[in-house]
């Protein structure tokens, strides 16, 4: 804590100085001033949270310079000092809510207990303050999630909300809302929301605006901007711009900025259209801010459309082992959804999952074993930020697709059928030769003697082995823990799990984690 002492004697101050160890009641740093205007300035500059000072100065006496600084400095505790019993000042004193009163000549004792008074009754003042700025939040936020409904239903409480908070919300009042969509996958901890919710306010004044903000399931940021007149374009902008800057730390996003309306019953309107402007959000790059200028444009350049025999064309190319038409056939694809403002972002995902079921319907039909990439499609779907994470995911497997083509030899089909149904049920902890064999319509003997003498390996080996490689893809990947990827390979105890896993590779699932981040 900062202390300030104002005082015209010069002994006076520098015996105070001396004859106390600050340090032990908490005092880092201690200041000085010779008059009330002096004291003035020197309180703006170093802003204090203890002053100490004399009550009868030249040209500016201690209770008027107090009574200045509490409109700059509301918190900040006075220590009265004077060798004068004049009640008038002590009454002065008492209504600016002095800690404390010292007579003069001073005892440094009396000092002493006077500032950690002091002390005490600042922290006090924090705790005070937090507390109603943490309500005054926690309010807020609930009138703007009462924002994302239909007016109507809500019109009461909000008004209630707004006179609460003593909002500078009229009739004329005009409201943007922005929504800010982060990957579902990140992990944001609390404070650092806080601290861009700051600076936006903080960003907002320069243009005379405010902002309320609510979070809706952790991916979504809703900010509802309003202030006395429409925002120009190139103000929506800025503020779509500073949003981007401060949530690009964080990871993926887009954001989207409704239409400026005008009434605080119009707010949910500018919402909406900010949340229909984000179901295009799918199709542009990440990090792209979404306008109705962008999705107009965007719509205006749309591409032709895509043939009806799009997913037949692509399986018979599959089947025929024709990459360069397989090529060709994945660019339509970009070419056509890219930037798409006319369909919905899971009617695109259902077509996905149709040619991503063709893969390994070719697979099957060609007896192309696959090299241990056998994530579920649903799965690898779910982590789809955008369209172009969703064509990476199809043009990927495409390309392993004729890779394992090209490389894989003639294999026994019930060799492929034992393999290609372990790819697909690693992950149940129950797995077993019974299962296997029932699947191929052979005894568990037989099929046991059989694969050890095609492949060299027993069938528990290669289910071992199968599980341990598929656990290291998901080790490169952050996302999940190592216990989740526990079960998903099949072992529902986690030690269990790690003994198996460094008896194959040497490490254990931390330190093989560690190894690849290195």
């Amino acid at each position: 804590m900062k202390l300030l002492i104002v005082d015209d004697e010069e002994l006076t101050r520098t015996g105070v100085i001396s004859s106390i160890d600050w340090k032990s009641l908490g005092i880092d740093e201690v200041f000085q001033a010779d008059d009330g205007l002096h004291g003035l300035e020197a309180a703006q500059k170093f802003q204090p949270e203890i002053i100490l000072c004399d009550v009868r100065m030249p040209r500016l006496d201690g209770i008027s310079m107090l009574e200045r600084l509490e409109r700059v400095l509301p918190d900040t505790v006075a220590i009265f000092m004077s060798g004068y019993s004049d009640k008038e000042y002590l009454k002065a004193a008492i209504k600016l809510k002095a800690v404390n009163y010292i007579e003069k000549p001073l005892n440094p004792d009396e000092i002493r207990e006077a500032v950690l008074e002091a002390r005490e009754r600042y922290i006090h003042k924090l705790h005070s303050h937090r507390g109603e700025a943490l309500h005054s939040m926690e309010t807020a936020s609930r009138l703007a999630l009462k924002l994302t409904a239909p007016f109507g239903s809500n019109s009461e409480e909000i008004q209630a909300f707004i006179k609460e908070l003593a909002l500078p919300i009229t009739s004329g009042t005009y409201f943007t809302a922005f929504i800010v969509k982060l990957d579902a996958a990140l992990e944001i901890a609390e404070p650092s929301l806080g601290n861009i919710c700051q600076k936006v306010d903080v960003f907002l004044k320069s243009f005379h605006l405010y902002c309320i903000h609510v979070e809706k399931r952790r991916q979504y940021l809703v900010y509802f901007v309003y202030g006395p007149s429409m925002p120009s374009s190139s103000v929506i902008q800025s503020v779509g711009q500073l949003l981007g800057t401060l949530y690009a730390d964080l990871g993926r996003y887009f954001i989207a900025a409704g239409d400026s309306l005008s009434g605080i019953s119009r707010a949910y309107q500018s919402y909406a259209s900010a949340v229909i402007l984000l179901q295009s959000s799918f199709f542009f790059p990440e990090n792209t801010f979404l306008t109705s200028d962008l999705i107009k444009d965007a719509a205006s350049s749309g591409a032709a459309d895509l043939p009806a025999s799009f997913n037949r064309e692509f399986s018979e190319a599959l089947s025929g082992r024709d990459k360069e038409t397989c090529r060709k056939l994945l660019e339509k694809l970009t070419e056509y959804f890219h930037k798409n403002t006319s369909l919905l972002q899971n009617q695109v995902k259902d077509l996905y999952y149709k040619l991503l079921l063709s893969l390994d319907d070719s697979r099957r039909q060609l007896k192309i074993t696959s090299t241990l990439d056998s994530v579920s499609i649903a799965e690898e779907m779910e982590h789809c930020f955008t369209f172009r994470d969703l064509h990476r995911v199809l043009e990927e497997k495409t390309e392993q697709f004729f890779r394992d083509a090209a490389t894989s030899t003639e294999e026994n089909p019930t060799i492929f059928l034992i393999k290609d149904y372990i790819s697909k049920h690693y992950m149940q902890e129950t797995l077993s030769v019974k299962d296997i064999s029932a699947h191929v319509f052979l005894s568990a003997s037989y099929v046991c003697t059989f694969f050890k003498s095609e492949t060299g390996k027993t069938l528990n080996q290669y289910l071992t082995e199968y599980r341990m490689e598929r656990a290291k893809q998901l080790l490169g990947d952050s996302r999940y823990k190592i216990t989740d990827i526990s079960s998903k390979v099949g072992y529902s105890d986690g030690n269990y799990f790690g003994k198996s896993f460094k008896k194959y590779s040497g490490f254990s699932p931390s330190e093989y984690r560690e190894r690849l981040t290195q």
